[in-house]
């Protein structure tokens, strides 16, 4: 959502900040709108005081016994009361077409955002660890033998159909202790506050984030209305929804491991095989809810939480910003984190962490109360995975493989494998 008065004071400006996405100048038809909404509530005000005026005079001619004159005023009265509403209407008319075009509309990138059409013109800022080499040839997550008793990709399509897996014996205890290890990490280590959400959520919800009006054939719906959520970003970052906090509150930070749900239109022929792009998945999602002269700060700050996984998980990986062209519409600069795939022989994305400015509060009128006084002033929100799980679980095995088959596993999972270090060519945990 985008601030009116901005496009007011400089519509030139804000026409080609969004070209940087590729958006043709609009401001022209907001601000069209906008004028024919503000004329039809002051010819409403107007008609009101017109109204009010007649009425008193009512009583005068009453108390006057002139009655043609009581006669006219109360049919004048009348007729500006029909007016009154029907400019109230077209009023709201016109609002309801400005909220509606403001809501389909990208977030403006950051200055700094590189200029690009894909993933090819994103930039590289940095890389950790050094891919390992390998004495043989190694494979993808789905054909390293220890990882193939427990990963069935037949009986999930039996079950489900195409882009689900069943995990069951070591690949579902790794799981587990991926997403327990990442908790407890961000929890204990950056101050986060674990939260359970609910992953059924209402239109507003998805409204509120981004992802409604115009992505909602990216997600799942009920036949009762709620959305599947496709992220906990969803869940987080509306929990100030319509809300008005202490500025001393600020920031909010929260993480929540979750099911996530993503219908992946316009994904078709796109990492069909294994687990990389899957319906169904499982995400630890970080939301910050900060004072706007923090997010920039935040953006960072979140940046090396997800980084700090990776690290302690032993997983080489690069970070990269994304161009305006491979951004995510309701961000304003994203780091993408790719983590080393030697199956793949490449870097494959492992989190994005973007900073949504004030765009996400403003659709969900989630302000904050300056500590000196005066009136409050919307808050920034920022979101991150800290990590996608079954993407983590994919960068351990490959990495880890070895020549016989059995995967070695990262020393920070031991403890959340009953000391257990490895997984045997045969599946199990040893």
């Amino acid at each position: 959502m985008h601030d009116i008065r901005a496009i007011r004071e400089n519509p030139a400006a804000f026409d080609a900040a969004l070209s940087r996405r590729g958006v043709a100048p609009v401001s022209s038809e907001i601000l069209a709108i906008d004028e024919a909404r503000r004329a039809k509530i002051l010819e409403a005000e107007t008609a009101q005081a017109e109204a009010n005026a007649a009425a008193k005079a009512i009583g005068a001619a009453k108390a006057a016994g002139n009655e043609d004159e009581f006669n006219r005023l109360r049919a004048e009265v009348s007729e500006k009361k029909a007016d009154i509403a029907r400019l109230q209407d077209e009023a709201k008319a016109e609002d309801a077409r400005l909220h509606d075009l403001l809501m389909g509309l990208p977030n403006l990138p950051h200055d700094d955002v590189p200029e690009g059409e894909d993933e090819d013109d994103n930039v590289e800022i940095r890389r950790w660890g050094t891919p390992r080499e390998f004495d043989f040839a190694p494979v993808e997550h789905f054909e390293i033998p220890a990882a193939k008793p427990g990963m069935d990709f037949e009986t999930a399509a039996k079950l489900s159909g195409s882009r689900f897996v069943l995990l069951s014996g070591a690949m579902a205890r790794l799981h587990r202790a991926l997403a327990q290890f990442m908790l407890d990490f961000h929890v204990e280590n950056h101050g986060l506050a674990e939260t359970i959400t609910p992953v059924l959520v209402r239109d507003e919800m998805m409204y509120g984030t981004g992802q409604l009006p115009k992505f909602g054939e990216d997600s799942y719906k009920t036949t009762n209305g709620w959305w599947l959520i496709p992220t906990a970003e969803v869940t987080l970052t509306n929990i100030v929804n319509g809300d008005t906090v202490e500025a001393a509150t600020l920031p909010r930070r929260y993480v929540a491991h979750t099911q996530c749900f993503r219908s992946e239109a316009g994904s078709a022929g796109r990492d069909t095989s294994g687990m990389l792009r899957q319906h169904q998945f499982e995400k630890v999602e970080m939301v910050s809810v900060t004072h706007p002269d923090e997010s920039e700060a935040e953006h960072q700050r979140m940046t090396d939480c997800a980084e700090a996984i990776l690290q302690a998980l032993e997983l080489p990986y690069r970070t990269v910003v994304l161009c305006t062209g491979d951004m995510g519409a309701g961000a304003r600069r994203t780091h993408d984190i790719e983590v080393w795939l030697p199956g793949q022989n490449t870097y494959r994305e492992i989190s994005s962490v973007s900073t949504c400015g004030d765009y996400q509060a403003r659709r969900m009128n989630a302000r904050f109360k300056p500590e000196g006084g005066g009136k409050p002033q919307f808050v920034h929100t920022l979101n991150g995975s800290g990590l996608a799980v079954g993407r983590a679980l994919i960068a351990v095995l490959e990495n880890g493989q070895q020549a016989d088959g059995s995967v070695t596993l990262p020393t920070a999972l031991h403890p959340y494998l009953r000391g257990k270090t490895g997984i045997a060519a045969d599946g199990s945990l040893v």
